[in-house]
């Protein structure tokens, strides 16, 4: 049986200024939880933008995606930084991602597995590494190195197949050809001493 799993939210946002070491920079990190269908073309999802398309957008990163169970590891980060970002649960959208998956993880996820839904189908492509902007979206400089020392980094995917998607859909994971996962290819990439 192969994993599956439901959307728990589908996050989308504009490019807008984000204090990283005090200076403004231009930014699609920001992400907010819409309501009903989000239509989903080649190139990502309608009313997102990406402000740096080397780390995020383009073919074959149109689609960020993070899983939901990672979520009470970066609260007890953010209460152990004392950085008093939110009070209660962590809102989704929170890493930046643009879909927030429950029943996928890093693990379980390979280069080509195919993740279909009843309005679309995208293609796991590749994970998505940290850079300074995770550290000033979650308010401490350790966010980065924190991504690198769990893992806990999401991953990016292609669109297959356009339509739409909206949270509460569930998908299932045709697999590829399980050559590499995202942890594996994250592993492989990691820094010897990250920051």
């Amino acid at each position: 049986m192969q994993p599956s799993g439901t959307v728990e939210a589908v996050n989308v946002g504009r490019a807008q200024p984000l204090l990283v070491g005090g200076r403004p920079v231009a930014s699609g990190f920001l992400k907010t939880p819409q309501t009903g269908p989000v239509q989903v073309r080649s190139a990502g999802l309608e009313g997102d933008e990406q402000a740096d398309m080397t780390v995020h957008g383009g073919i074959a990163k149109a689609v960020y995606a993070y899983p939901a169970e990672h979520y009470p590891f970066w609260q007890t980060v953010q209460a152990q930084a004392r950085v008093g970002l939110w009070n209660e649960a962590p809102p989704p959208g929170l890493l930046g991602e643009n879909l927030t998956l429950r029943g996928l993880l890093e693990s379980q996820a390979w280069i080509g597995d195919r993740l279909e839904l009843p309005g679309c189908a995208l293609v796991v492509s590749e994970p998505r590494f940290p850079c300074s902007k995770l550290n000033a979206a979650l308010g401490f400089s350790q966010a980065g190195k924190m991504m690198w020392q769990s893992g806990f980094c999401g991953f990016y995917l292609a669109v297959h197949r356009p339509g739409q998607i909206a949270a509460g859909d569930a998908f299932s994971v045709l697999p590829g050809p399980r050559e590499v996962s995202i942890s594996e290819l994250f592993r492989a990439r990691r820094p010897a001493q990250p920051r």
